[in-house]
């Protein structure tokens, strides 16, 4: 694995800076890379760093999440509240049933093949969204309206739906009895169960720093020790009662920095130099998880598809920011900046191939290309029209 973090490091680091010189996303540079490298390009990667792989990329995930807690103002939050809330779940679902409903007329998929396809390809990323959002609060740009903050959080929340529902629709098929109202009752439990457990939990940290002197590298040691364990308490409970762990650790981020904020602002400081490594490691990964091989098999169709359903993703953000102060240009740019996808499509869109879905094959091409779409489309839409619109 040694050889393989060596290759990552000194082809990651070049890439971003490549990108960046062309005017795009460093990001964007990386994720390609990670298809050239990974196991379906050249297969430059190791096989225990592709085993590991999930893990990895879930420390990097929580490592930018907090990074996002700690960039989260209390007044941007509680003003866009109600809009975040909208906008985690009306864009997934609209584009979810969009999705759904062009896969039975254009593949013949039935309605329930549909709707695992629909929730597989309705998740934002999470991964692409939050360094740029982060990016534009450093920048302070959109900050006077809270923007970055309203799609932070929305994004954060956004992929719970997604995932319950593709469960619901799993269950369907596999003829498992669901009670549906019990599962969109988890949704609501879900997100309170993570907002709460991440408040328990800064609170703890918060009294921990209070009473023992400790090094703000090992407080942040410490931070990610309880956010690690907070997710791998979620994946031991997934069968009885979910939790939105991702979603408690940027509401522990966001809680520290509310009661301490100096510590708070150490703190990030010292996340934005781990995100340096944790970045390359999160795209590289997330790329070598992509057979372009397979995308191509989705043909013209499954763009018409991924199109198709971003436009009811389009359609459902509109709605989420109806009668909020924003202008069209920032509407337009929330649009924009909910398009990317890559994490949850990555690691889901086998999941019904490897359950024996009659369609499962078709479902992973098309996830697959959803990535190879969105993600390249939403990074740089975000970078260039950021400063343009807001």
């Amino acid at each position: 694995m040694a050889a393989s973090l060596a290759i990552i490091i000194l082809l990651g680091l070049p890439a971003n800076k490549l990108f960046e010189k062309l005017k795009m996303p460093g990001l964007l540079g990386i994720l390609i890379l990670g298809i050239i490298i990974g196991p379906y390009g050249l297969n430059l990667l190791q096989q225990d760093i592709i085993n590991v792989s999930n893990d990895l990329r879930k420390i990097a995930l929580i490592i930018i999440l907090l990074r996002a807690g700690l960039g989260i103002h209390k007044d941007d939050l509680i003003k866009n509240g109600s809009s975040a809330l909208k906008l985690s779940c009306i864009p997934g679902l609209i584009e979810g049933f969009f999705i759904s409903l062009t896969a039975v007329k254009l593949l013949n998929f039935s309605f329930i093949e549909g709707g695992i396809l629909g929730f597989i390809i309705a998740a934002v990323s999470p991964a692409v969204v939050v360094p740029s959002m982060l990016k534009l609060i450093e920048k302070n740009i959109g900050e006077d309206k809270g923007i970055p903050t309203l799609i932070l959080a929305g994004a954060s929340i956004d992929d719970v739906f997604a995932i319950t529902i593709f469960s619901v629709f799993l269950g369907f098929y596999s003829g498992t009895h669901i009670n549906i109202g019990i599962k969109l009752l988890s949704i609501p439990i879900s997100i309170l169960l993570g907002v709460v457990a991440g408040i328990i939990i800064g609170l703890i940290l918060i009294k921990i720093f209070d009473n023992y002197h400790i090094r703000d590298t090992k407080k942040l040691l410490l931070i990610l020790g309880f956010a690690i364990l907070l997710t791998e308490i979620e994946s031991l409970l997934e069968l009885k009662i979910q939790i939105a762990s991702l979603l408690g650790v940027m509401t522990i981020g966001f809680i520290i920095m509310d009661k301490l904020p100096d510590v708070g602002e150490r703190l990030s400081t010292k996340l934005n130099k781990v995100w340096v490594f944790a970045e390359l490691l999160l795209f590289i990964l997330v790329g070598a998880q992509v057979n372009i091989h397979v995308a191509f098999d989705a043909g013209k169709v499954g763009v018409i598809i991924i199109l198709i359903g971003l436009l009811g993703r389009s359609l459902g953000v509109l709605i989420s920011l109806w009668g909020t102060d924003l202008n069209w240009k920032e509407r337009f740019f929330c649009v924009i900046s909910y398009i990317p996808k890559a994490t949850v499509q990555a690691a889901m869109g086998a999941v019904p191939l490897s359950l024996g879905v009659e369609s499962g094959e078709t479902i992973l091409a098309i996830s697959v290309l959803s990535i190879l779409i969105t993600a390249p489309i939403g990074a740089m839409g975000i970078d260039y029209f950021s400063e343009k619109l807001l």
